[in-house]
């Protein structure tokens, strides 16, 4: 099945300019096929080379997460990828004292991916990550709220605040830390977007076409609603590497987004 002709939408996508990190923002057009990334969320680096090689060219960004850096040979992968000319979007959710997270965001910013994701708790740690990004081309992602977490677990955490009140404050932490987005249910993007403004990054994952299974997601939206309340990158796993043939269906969800360029919606 051939990928559709695409349309593309201009925005802002650099980082967010604080004292943390001056760097300039950027202005790129993303295709709806770059605004993919599919989850590769298997358990060894065979299986994910082979859903890479089955994509094809249909996909260019793959995001790889702790079952395959832990487990799976994960940073190997994601060098290959990177030689190969993918994207890479490292979903590591850093989290410790500042020098740790600083190092550690040295080292990934020295294998090429495109992405890492680090814990938005705190404006301390996320500064660390800026230091050690430095001036590489890493792209720093804040996880704000985990899409599985319901209202009942984060007062289980001892968070008094609303599910949507506390995505709020953390990607206003993010922006004065330095960090160009976050990552995010879909239900909150467009309240993201009121508050950190159009020249951020909001990656969300739970995303599920219409009728299919939410598996363990609790706040999940379809590819053309997220679009709509203004994400700019697309997290796709199991509906895509565990469909009946993985190709078609990350088309099927391309053209969903394509559609939803194509009518005017979303991140301008």
């Amino acid at each position: 099945m051939a990928v559709p002709p695409m349309t593309v939408v201009q925005f802002e996508n650099g980082p967010t300019k604080s004292a943390s990190s001056p760097r300039p923002s950027r202005r790129e057009t993303l295709s709806a096929r770059e605004r993919l990334i599919v989850a590769l969320d298997v358990t060894t680096k065979e299986e994910a080379a082979k859903l890479v090689e089955e994509l094809g060219d249909s996909v260019e960004f793959y995001k790889i997460g702790h079952e395959l850096i832990f487990g799976g040979d994960g940073i190997a992968l994601a060098r290959d990828l990177v030689a190969a000319g993918k994207q890479v979007f490292l979903d590591a959710k850093l989290l410790d004292i500042g020098n740790t997270v600083e190092r550690s965001a040295a080292n990934i910013a020295a294998l090429g991916v495109t992405f890492l994701t680090v814990h938005g708790h705190d404006s301390k740690t996320m500064r660390a990550a800026v230091a050690g990004r430095g001036e590489s081309a890493l792209k720093l992602l804040s996880v704000t709220v985990m899409t599985n977490l319901t209202q009942d677990d984060l007062s289980e955490q001892g968070f008094e605040m609303k599910s949507d009140q506390l995505v709020a404050h953390r990607a206003k932490l993010a922006a004065g830390s330095g960090f160009d987005g976050v990552v995010t249910s879909a239900r909150e993007a467009a309240l993201v977007r009121q508050t950190v403004g159009r020249d951020f990054l909001i990656v969300t994952p739970g995303i599920r076409p219409a009728g299919a299974d939410i598996g363990d997601q609790a706040r999940v939206m379809t590819p053309a609603r997220a679009i709509e309340a203004g994400a700019t990158r697309l997290v796709v796993g199991r509906p895509i590497t565990q469909a009946d043939v993985p190709k078609a269906a990350a088309v099927a969800i391309i053209a969903e987004i394509d559609a939803a360029l194509a009518a005017g919606v979303g991140a301008a």
